[in-house]
Parts: C-alpha cells; sequence; structure tokens
C-alpha cells in the first residue's frame, strides 16, 4: 500500500496493529448509578488496565489510549484533581504490573502543566520500560492534536526537508513522545459519541473508526477483540483500486 504521498509502506501485519481508543462516558457510567463522577473515571482505570492486557492477543502492537484532552482543563478543579490521582495511582501500582509482563509505555502531550508527582511517576515508567517488548502503550495525557501539528509545523520551516517522515519525527518531539509510531490502523470511541475530539490527528489519516455506544468502564477484552474483528472485515485500498483480472 502506499500513503498519502504516493510512498511505498507495508500492510500491517497481524500483530502489528496500531490502535487508538478514545475512552469515553466514564463520567455518564457514574451519574447513571448514583455516583459521583470521580467513581466512574477510578472504574475507567480498571478498564485501561484491562484492555492493555487483552492488547496482545488481538494482534495489537502500539495501543494510544486518549486519555485527557488538553481541553479537559474546562472540567472542575475538582474533578481534575481526581483524574490526576488516578492518573498517578496507575503509575504507580497498575504500571510496573504490566511492565513485567514486557509491555513499554510512554505518555504523549505537554507535561508542564501536570502535577509534579504525577510527572516523576511518568517519567519512572517511561526509564523502567524503555527496553520493553513488542508491545507499546502510549497515553496521552494533556493532549491536543491540532497544538502538537502546529507546534511541528513551527519547527517543519526551520528544516531544508520535506518529506513527510520528516514532519512525523518533528511531530513525536513535540508530543515528548521518544520516537514517531507507524499510522493509526484503528480508532475506537466509546460512549456512543461519533467525533474525533482532538485526538492524534496525524496518524489518523487512514484510520478506519469504530464507534460503541458502551461506556468506557464496562468496555473489556470481548468488546476490543469485537471491534478488531470488524477493523479485519473491511476493504481498506489506501486510494488504490483493486488489481483488475
Amino acid at each position: 500500500m502506499v500513503n498519502a504521498n504516493g510512498d511505498e509502506q507495508l500492510r500491517p501485519k497481524r500483530s502489528d496493529l496500531h490502535v487508538a481508543i478514545i475512552m469515553d462516558g466514564s463520567g455518564r457510567w457514574a451519574t447513571a448509578r448514583g455516583l459521583p463522577r470521580s467513581e466512574g473515571h477510578r472504574a475507567g482505570r480498571a478498564a485501561v488496565r484491562r484492555v492493555i492486557e487483552a492488547a496482545p492477543q488481538c494482534g495489537i502492537g502500539t495501543l494510544t489510549l486518549y486519555a485527557f484532552s488538553s481541553d479537559n482543563w474546562r472540567r472542575p478543579e475538582s474533578e481534575v484533581f481526581e483524574l490526576m490521582r488516578i492518573f498517578e495511582g496507575f503509575f504507580h501500582v497498575d504500571a510496573p504490573a504490566l511492565i513485567r509482563r514486557g509491555i513499554r509505555m510512554s505518555v504523549l502531550g505537554q507535561r508542564d502543566r501536570l502535577p509534579v508527582s504525577l510527572l516523576q511517576a511518568i517519567e519512572k515508567v517511561e526509564a523502567s520500560s524503555r527496553s520493553g517488548g513488542q508491545h507499546h502503550v502510549r497515553l496521552a495525557i494533556d493532549y491536543s492534536g491540532r497544538e502538537a501539528i502546529v507546534r511541528a509545523a513551527s519547527q517543519f520551516r526551520q528544516t531544508c526537508d520535506t518529506p513527510a517522515e520528516v514532519f512525523a519525527r518533528l511531530l513525536a518531539e513535540v508530543e515528548q513522545a521518544d520516537e514517531a509510531v507507524p499510522d493509526i490502523d484503528l480508532l475506537i470511541r466509546t460512549g456512543g459519541e461519533q467525533r474525533l475530539s482532538n485526538c492524534p490527528l496525524w496518524e489518523i489519516a487512514y484510520a478506519e473508526l469504530y464507534f460503541t455506544p458502551c461506556l468506557w468502564p464496562d468496555f473489556s477484552a470481548a468488546d476490543l477483540d469485537a471491534a478488531v474483528r470488524e477493523f479485519r472485515t473491511r476493504d481498506r485500498r489506501f486510494g488504490h483500486l483493486p488489481a483488475l483480472v
């Protein structure tokens, strides 16, 4: 297959899929049960671990989880505070257990607005998992697809090269990623909404979209498997026509 620039690319292997998930619906999950929204986010943390553990069996090599948009700072201060505590708990407790299973973890997004204790936990997890195996999990925290592209574009103007690969590398740098990753093959959004919400916009150029009404805390390994199975039934031509017989 070819990318948008006509450059030849290899079709993803069954174990090389890059799947991204917009994890939506945790607050509504809690409200429907008469619980504070923070309880929905805590239940969502359990779903994060569940999905990460299931991803390798679904043939997913890279998993990007959209956890906290830069726009989410507009939420009530108490909710943002609880979310930061939940993130920190994940990196202190869940992440080390996942790393012991050979999973590499990294975080995308700006870091200057994160609490110092959370930033330290992130850096520790990234350093300890850098030599991880084939499976890479990326969590987008304080992330904006638009802002990342704008910041990368400002640096791109200062280079003499024009290939898309150069821009992708610059984009990885402004996202705080240590390297560019393959384009996203499948974008899943839970919670019933059907919009992109400022996710990694460059990487989803040719992604297949999958929307499910399932609220994020209820999203299971079986739901992930169903989404990947649906993805595998789709005809991805990348601008080509089927070969004529």
